[in-house]
C-alpha cells in the first residue's frame, strides 16, 4: 500500500484514517489550508473587541452571501437556534432573557415533516432549545401548499426549510414556493444550509436568514454563519446575552472563518472539481469488472457541484454485503472511512473532497485489497445495528 505520513496521529496515539465520507463533524469536518490555520493561530495572541471582530465578520459574510448582515457562532446548529430565537424576541433584551421558559405567544416554527431530520442530533431539539414549538406540516413524503398555508397562523414565528442529504428528497414543497407561502402570511423564513456550496442562492431566493457551517466545505475552524436581513441578524446576535451564551465563538474562530470566506471567493473551484472527478475515475477503473461489485458516479443530492463514487454490492454474487465491505475498509490502517448512511440498501459512497495528496492512491489500493478477496469477508448480524446506532454508541462508550 502507498505510504503516507501519519506522524500527527501517532504522536497522540490516534488511529490513522482517511476520510472519504464527506464533511462530517464526527471526523473533524474538513482540513484547513495554511492561510486559514495562520489566521486562526495569529488571533490567539491578541486581545480584541469581539463586537469589532464580529463587525469584520459581517462585512465578509455580506460580501460572500449578498446578505444585509451576518455574524458567527459556535456551529450551524447553534445558528439555527439563535435565528429561531430572533424571530420570537426581536431586539428586546428582556424577551431574550426570558427564553426558553417564556417564548411569548408567537412561538411556533413551521417545518415540513420530511425535513424533520437528524444531523447528529434531532433538528427538533435545535428548535425547542429556544422554547419554540415544532409545528410539522404535511407527511414525511408529501407536503402540499394547503398544508403549509394551514400551518401558518398568528402563532407562527418562522418557517424553517432544511437543505440536507438527510431530508426526504421528493414530494416536498420547494424552497421558493415555501418562501412565497410564508411571506404571503408575513412569516420570515430560515434556511438551514449547513453543508451547501451555494453562499448566495438562498438569499437571492428570498430567505430572511440562511445558516451555514464555516467548517465544512469552507474549510474554516468550527463555526456557524448566520446571514440575512439586518433586523433579524441583529436580533439573532443579541441572543448572546441569553441562550446564545453557551453557543459563543472565540476570536480565533472568527478570524479563521473570515479568512475561509475570503479564500472561498478566490478558490479555483473548476480545477478542484476536475481533480476530484479524475480521482473518481481512477477509483472506478481500479475495481471495474469485479464480480458482484457495481459502480457508478452519482451527483450530490442537494445540488452541490460535486459527485461521488457509489459502490453497490450484490451480496449473492460477491459473498458478503455492503456493510461488511465498509466495516473491513474501516479496519485497515489507515482506516478508510466511507459514506455509509444508506449502506443497508446495499451500497456506500466515496467522497473525494477531503483528500490530502497521496491519499487517493491509498484508497485505490484499499479498495482493490478488500473487493478482490471477498472470501475472507463475513457478514456480521451486529453490523447493521452498529451502523444504525454507531453515533450514539460511540458517545455511550466514551470514558469507559
Amino acid at each position: 500500500m502507498a505510504q503516507q505520513d501519519f506522524a500527527w496521529h501517532k504522536k497522540y496515539n490516534l488511529k490513522p484514517l482517511i476520510n472519504v465520507s464527506g464533511t462530517m463533524t464526527g471526523l473533524g469536518a474538513s482540513i484547513a489550508s495554511t492561510p486559514i490555520v495562520n489566521a486562526t493561530a495569529e488571533a490567539m495572541s491578541h486581545f480584541v473587541s469581539i463586537h469589532e471582530a464580529q463587525a469584520l465578520a459581517s462585512t465578509a459574510i455580506e460580501h460572500s452571501t449578498g446578505a444585509e448582515a451576518g455574524f458567527l457562532t459556535a456551529s450551524a446548529s447553534a445558528g439555527i437556534s439563535l435565528s429561531i430565537a430572533a424571530c420570537m424576541t426581536g431586539v428586546d433584551p428582556s424577551r431574550v432573557e426570558a427564553l426558553p421558559v417564556d417564548p411569548g405567544p408567537c412561538n411556533e416554527i413551521v417545518i415540513q415533516a420530511g425535513h424533520l431530520c437528524g444531523y447528529g442530533a434531532p433538528i427538533e431539539q435545535a428548535i425547542t432549545l429556544t422554547g419554540a414549538k415544532v409545528k410539522s406540516v404535511g407527511q414525511s413524503t408529501l407536503c402540499m401548499d394547503h398544508q403549509v398555508k394551514g400551518g401558518l397562523t398568528s402563532s407562527t414565528a418562522a418557517g424553517l426549510f432544511v437543505v440536507s442529504h438527510h431530508t426526504v428528497h421528493y414530494g416536498q414543497c420547494p424552497l421558493q414556493r415555501f418562501i412565497q407561502l410564508c411571506h404571503d402570511s408575513g412569516v420570515p423564513v430560515i434556511v438551514d444550509a449547513a453543508s451547501e456550496y451555494d453562499l448566495r442562492g438562498f438569499i437571492e431566493a428570498g430567505a430572511d436568514i440562511v445558516v451555514y457551517s464555516g467548517h465544512k466545505f469552507l474549510g474554516g475552524p468550527t463555526s456557524g454563519i448566520v446571514a440575512g436581513k439586518r433586523d433579524l441578524v441583529r436580533a439573532a446576535y443579541l441572543q448572546n446575552i441569553g441562550i446564545g451564551r453557551g453557543m459563543k465563538i472565540g476570536k480565533e474562530s472568527i478570524f479563521g472563518t473570515i479568512e475561509a470566506l475570503e479564500e472561498w471567493e478566490k478558490r479555483d473551484h473548476e480545477t478542484i472539481r476536475a481533480q476530484e472527478n479524475e480521482t473518481l475515475e481512477h477509483w472506478l477503473n481500479a475495481i471495474s469488472g469485479l464480480p458482484g461489485v457495481f459502480t457508478r458516479v452519482v451527483p450530490d443530492p442537494t445540488g452541490n457541484p460535486l459527485e461521488r463514487l457509489q459502490i453497490e454490492i450484490d451480496e449473492a454474487i460477491f459473498g458478503a454485503n455492503a456493510i461488511a465491505v465498509a466495516r473491513s475498509l474501516s479496519e485497515l490502517e489507515p482506516a478508510i472511512i466511507v459514506r455509509n448512511h444508506e449502506v443497508e440498501l446495499g451500497y456506500f459512497q466515496l467522497d473525494p473532497c477531503n483528500l490530502k495528496p497521496g491519499q487517493a492512491e491509498i484508497v485505490r489500493e484499499a479498495l482493490q485489497k478488500v473487493l478482490s478477496k471477498p472470501g475472507y469477508l463475513k457478514n456480521s448480524p451486529e453490523d447493521l445495528e452498529i451502523v444504525r446506532n454507531g453515533g450514539v454508541d460511540a458517545y455511550l462508550g466514551w470514558g469507559l
